[in-house]
């Protein structure tokens, strides 16, 4: 027997019960999200969302941040390697400047040292000799040797007396060479031209000094005589 049915209503299938339902379901949930007290756990989380997003973006900054200082500190770090090297750098170069002025100085006091006592054995080996004739011809020996000039005691002693009477001051005014204008002069009566071809450094530069006088006139001999020894008359 077939149910009558109300005119104007349809019935309602199993279906569109389902979906009523789940509208209603729906509405409830969503009247219910809009209806819940803030102070409902609800409410606290989905205040929480934003608040993990502000921390989210503030870790993002402070990881950057650190970030910026290890940087900084890196370069400090480069800079303060860099000024330690230049500083040992600097300090080794003042060490070896002192090192080479240390060593100049110690080489400049040990020449000075040598020349010192190379003239005080100097000044040792040097003889003093008399003021006189004997005096006079050992001396120039003595210079003689050094220079490598030939001549003996007896040789030059001989020419002195003959040519000067051993008068340091003798002069001749009247020979040839007097009339050309350069006379004889000193123990071995030498012109002006020949003493000064003739002349040994470290004599005085005077013809009537009797050291340098003879070592002259020797030195001269021994050029055009071999040496003094040779000569027995005027030369």
């Amino acid at each position: 027997m077939s149910a009558s049915r109300t005119p104007g209503h349809s019935r309602l299938t199993k279906a569109h019960k389902l979906t009523i339902a789940g509208v209603a379901t729906l509405s409830a949930a969503a009247v219910a999200f809009s209806v819940v007290p803030a102070d409902s756990a609800e409410a606290e989380t989905v205040a929480v969302a934003p608040v993990a997003w502000s921390q989210a973006v503030n870790g993002a900054q402070v990881k950057q941040l650190q970030g910026h200082l290890s940087a900084q500190q890196v370069i400090a770090d480069a800079n303060a390697k860099a000024a330690q090297v230049a500083a040992k750098a600097k300090a080794d170069a003042d060490a070896k400047a002192k090192a080479a002025a240390k060593a100049k100085a110690e080489a400049a006091a040990k020449k000075d040292r040598a020349q010192k006592q190379a003239a005080s054995r100097s000044a040792a080996r040097t003889p003093v000799f008399a003021n006189n004739l004997d005096g006079w011809i050992k001396e120039a020996l003595f210079i003689m040797k050094r220079e490598g000039i030939p001549g003996t005691y007896a040789g030059i002693h001989r020419n002195v007396m003959r040519e000067s009477s051993g008068n340091p001051m003798a002069i001749n005014n009247w020979d040839i060479n007097a009339q050309n204008g350069i006379p004889s002069k000193g123990l071995l009566q030498v012109i002006a031209p020949t003493f000064k071809t003739y002349h040994v450094k470290g004599t005085k530069f005077d013809q009537y000094d009797p050291v340098a006088n003879i070592v002259a006139a020797c030195n001269y001999a021994a050029d055009r005589y071999g040496s003094m020894d040779n000569v027995n008359s005027a030369y």
